[in-house]
């Protein structure tokens, strides 16, 4: 048997595993052709750690999603599906894998759902809303994705040229309003300020397997309570995707109707480059407004000066 069959055998126990905990490790071996020792040797070798480990981590991160993203489940039907046959067993479980209850985990989830996964030799991790997360087939940094965050101006820069080379002078020359479609309809600067902070819930959430967000306080204060919670867990996300080197990791999006996949890196480089266009637009309302001290549609002179380049750069630019 070769590595893909390997690999395939563990995905499907894996799989399995999930869709009826009920099922004992005699009957997944004699499902998949194999005795019980032949087929615990093939995903020991394939996943790094024995049938029964791999198993029960996955029920129990399961078992987490369930917890921080239902807070009305009860533990008890959460430790049912997860296979314990009571609730002090599933906690006891659940405190040694974690460090923590299940219900200090649901007061105090992390982030996004990716700080609940348990270390694995195999990279195979449960996947809201029901499936399986693989890794990555390389490894990419927030390097990586600024190079390709590059890459893709400059293509879409030479596609842009390319699309008008056919039009005609008076269409090149003309006068235009600015065009946001794709971005908002009929924006205003409230519209654009609650669409930054819903850019930050919603990829969140999407990434802890959840729904899209409730944005109807759309107030001021609301906004910035809003933002104080997100912002800060989308810093938190991105540090810990760059640490990690996950970017060419994927997640399912479950906040829409069609359940679409992304890579983390893909995500991440929409928030730069959608809430760019917002944040520029919003600046330029608040400049119409007449508040005009502040300036951060830019990022190059706050990235210059934590370089301490701040200096140099301004008298570059008066000369």
């Amino acid at each position: 048997m070769d590595h893909d069959d390997r690999l395939d055998t563990l995905l499907q126990f894996a799989q399995q595993a999930l869709d009826d905990p009920g099922l004992s490790g005699d009957d997944l071996a004699a499902q998949a052709h194999l005795s019980r020792f032949h087929f615990d040797r093939i995903v020991s070798a394939a996943g790094g750690e024995p049938p029964g480990s791999l198993r029960r981590r996955l029920l129990l991160e399961r078992a987490a999603y369930r917890l921080v993203h239902d807070a009305q489940c009860i533990v008890l039907d959460v430790a049912v599906e997860a296979g314990y046959g009571s609730h002090e067993a599933f906690t006891r479980a659940f405190a040694r894998a974690y460090g923590r209850t299940p219900l200090q985990t649901r007061h105090n989830p992390p982030p996004t759902f990716r700080g609940l996964e348990l270390a694995a030799p195999s990279g195979v991790h449960f996947q809201p809303p029901g499936g399986l997360r693989l890794p990555a087939p390389r490894k990419e940094t927030g390097m990586d994705v600024i190079q390709q965050l590059v890459d893709h101006h400059v293509d879409s820069l030479t596609a842009v040229i390319g699309s008008a080379r056919h039009l005609p002078d008076e269409t090149l020359d003309r006068s235009i309003a600015l065009s946001v479609e794709g971005i908002d309809d009929d924006p205003t600067l409230r519209g654009l300020l609650n669409g930054m902070v819903t850019q930050e819930e919603h990829w969140l959430s999407a990434l802890r397997g959840g729904d899209w967000p409730d944005e109807s306080d759309r107030s001021i204060a609301g906004l910035t309570r809003r933002h104080e919670v997100a912002g800060a867990s989308f810093r938190t996300f991105v540090a810990s995707a760059i640490e990690d080197s996950t970017m060419a990791d994927t997640f399912i999006d479950t906040t829409c109707n069609d359940l679409a996949t992304h890579t983390i890196g893909g995500t991440i480089a929409h928030v730069i480059t959608f809430g760019a266009v917002r944040r520029t637009m919003a600046v330029g309302a608040l400049w119409s407004a007449g508040i005009r001290d502040f300036d951060r549609a830019d990022p190059r002179p706050w990235i210059d000066s934590l370089a301490g380049a701040g200096d140099q750069s301004s008298a570059r630019e008066r000369r």
